[in-house]
C-alpha cells in the first residue's frame, strides 16, 4: 500500500467530494505530520515549531467549525503504532464532524478560515484525510 501525505487534494479528490449524498453528517478523519519548523509563504520570520503553527490553526479552526454547525470530535498524539506497518507515524490524529459536505465546503472557501488556514500551511508536512459517515 503505498501512502503520500499532501496538503491539498488533487483535481479528482475535490471533483469528487461533493458527488453523492451531500446532506449526510460525516467526521473527517486527519492524520497529521508536521514540519520540524513552520515555513509561512509570505516567507515571515518565525521560531514556530510546525506542531506550534498547527496549533494556532487548531485554535482559529474550532471557530469556523461552530459557524457551519461542525465541531472538533478528538484532537491527539499519535503515540505509537500497535498494529499494522507504516515507515513512519504521524504526529498527531484530529476527528472533525461536519453536519454535510457543503458545510465543509462552505466552511473551506470562507476568507476568514483562509487566514487561519496559513497556519496550518505553515505546520504540516502534510496529511491524510479520510472522510467518513455513520453507520445508517
Amino acid at each position: 500500500m503505498k501512502v503520500e501525505n499532501k496538503l491539498r487534494p488533487n483535481a479528482k479528490q475535490m471533483a469528487g467530494f461533493l458527488l453523492g449524498d451531500t446532506k449526510t453528517i460525516i467526521h473527517m478523519v486527519n492524520l497529521l505530520k508536521f514540519k520540524n519548523k513552520a515555513e509561512y509563504k509570505d516567507g515571515r520570520q518565525t521560531d514556530l515549531t510546525g506542531e506550534e503553527a498547527y496549533q494556532i490553526y487548531g485554535k482559529e479552526v474550532q471557530e469556523h467549525l461552530r459557524k457551519v454547525g461542525g465541531k472538533m470530535i478528538f484532537s491527539g498524539e499519535v503515540s505509537r503504532l500497535v498494529l499494522g506497518e507504516v515507515e513512519e507515524l504521524w504526529d498527531w490524529v484530529a476527528v472533525a464532524e461536519y453536519p454535510n459536505k457543503k458545510a465543509m465546503r462552505s466552511m473551506i472557501m470562507d476568507k476568514e478560515y483562509q487566514k487561519s488556514e496559513e497556519h496550518r500551511s505553515a505546520g504540516l508536512a502534510g496529511q491524510l484525510n479520510l472522510e467518513t459517515r455513520p453507520h445508517q
